[in-house]
């Protein structure tokens, strides 16, 4: 697989480890989060970016192993953020953040 397959993605990935630490950004991550610092915010602590409240989130993410999902609008652009761990041979090493940008109606289906 090539690594840069998230490249081919429409939507931003933002990676980090255990501490927070930010590993990589995808280009439309480093687009989206442009004002941030881009490309620099690579290799610095995603803590400080966030609020107390969501450190507590983002760090009981990483204590339980757990994902979070959930929706925002943001400019107009209504997004559905998922946050979720990665892993290496069994052993958590930080989450991944996937922003998808949905269309403004949005299909949904009911299927058994």
């Amino acid at each position: 697989m090539d690594k840069d397959w998230a490249n081919e993605i429409p939507y931003a990935v933002t990676v980090c480890d255990i501490q927070g630490k930010i590993l990589y950004m995808n280009e439309k991550s480093k687009k989206t989060f442009s004002k941030d610092g881009g490309e620099n915010l690579i290799g610095t602590n995603l803590f400080g970016c966030h609020t107390p409240a969501s450190q507590s989130k983002i760090q009981a993410l990483l204590d339980t192993r757990s994902s979070n999902i959930y929706t925002i609008q943001k400019n107009g652009q209504k997004k559905m953020i998922i946050q979720t761990p990665w892993f290496e041979k069994n052993e958590i090493q930080g989450l991944v953040e996937f922003s998808v940008e949905l269309p403004a109606d949005i299909p949904h289906f009911e299927r058994d």
